[in-house]
């Protein structure tokens, strides 16, 4: 499993990158690709440079195959350095770095792709003003009653936009993050517990994030994914647009392209794969988001599987 924007933390794979050389060496190589100094802003930050979207995402990306690549050469847990994984998932951009772990394209493609996605995400996030919002505590039919009841207020958005509103990220039981204008998702984080959530926590974020205000970032991460290659991954991959196995190469792009403006559907892609009862997950890359997700996941099937954090964070 492969964390997505917001897992980034000033420091990440620091220690892999002072005793790895291979892995000093990917950042250096990094640092090429992208044509400035990522890997100190990894290693040092600041926190709020390396927090913008345009920055953020090539660095998690790095942070993360430098993670799997210190796994696979047996520097971290090396009980698990032979082990071939059945399936490789990632949430939102975390997908990018499961296909490349799976062998679908090379680091350098899914560098460029990464580079180019959060800097037209950013791009777009400036055109009009968008927010994301987490909801607690809700299921989706009250979502949705939520979004309609927000909807049908007099909305009035800074820049005169259509207020827009919608579910985005279904991430686990009780946790579903909406995204929209800016005014719309405030309303939506005051108005929650009417509709019964626990909590509503305002993301920091500086846009709506797949929904169709990133339709202007779509056209140009189009046009690199045209310029890449892509492979059948070696393992099963899951699509977060949704749920499904990718069956070919040719619908990595499609399916990539269209998560840019559509839902991540994070927990229906938990639940296909504790229901075929796997045992061993095993999170790649800062933070331990995904351990989480996946353990509220699987409490209602009262199931405990076992999960390995390869973080890389001093």
């Amino acid at each position: 499993m492969f964390p997505g924007q917001g897992a980034q933390k000033v420091g990440m794979a620091r220690d892999l990158a002072q005793n790895i050389p291979e892995i000093a060496q990917l950042f250096e190589k990094a640092n090429e690709i992208v044509g400035y100094d990522l890997a100190t802003l990894c290693f040092t930050g600041p926190e709020e440079k390396l927090n913008q979207t345009e920055i953020s995402q090539p660095a998690l990306f790095t942070a993360s195959v430098a993670c799997l690549t210190a796994l696979r050469l047996g520097k971290v847990a090396p009980e698990l350095s032979t082990v071939n994984p059945d399936t490789c998932i990632g949430l939102s951009m975390g997908e990018y770095t499961a296909l490349y772990a799976a062998g679908a394209l090379s680091f350098t493609d899914g560098l460029r792709l990464v580079q180019i996605r959060g800097q037209s995400m950013q791009q777009a996030a400036k055109l009009q003003k968008g927010a994301m919002v987490s909801i607690l505590g809700l299921d989706q039919p009250n979502i949705e009653k939520l979004c309609q009841a927000v909807l049908a207020e007099p909305i009035s958005e800074d820049d005169h936009a259509e207020p827009v509103l919608v579910p985005v990220n279904f991430n686990c039981p009780g946790q579903i993050v909406l995204s929209g204008t800016s005014r719309a998702c405030q309303l939506a984080a005051q108005r929650a517990e009417e509709f019964g959530a626990v909590k509503a926590i305002l993301l920091n974020v500086i846009g709506s994030f797949h929904t169709k205000l990133m339709v202007p970032a779509a056209q140009k991460l189009h046009d690199a994914l045209k310029q890449c290659r892509f492979d059948l991954p070696h393992c099963r991959v899951i699509a977060n647009v949704d749920a499904q196995t990718y069956q070919n190469a040719q619908q990595i792009s499609q399916k990539l392209l269209l998560q840019l403006t559509n839902p991540v559907l994070w927990q229906q892609t938990l639940e296909i794969l504790l229901d075929e009862r796997c045992e061993r997950f095993v999170e790649i890359g800062p933070g331990r988001v995904l351990a989480g997700l996946l353990k509220k996941t699987a409490r209602p099937k009262k199931l405990k599987p076992t999960i390995i954090n390869i973080g890389g964070l001093t």
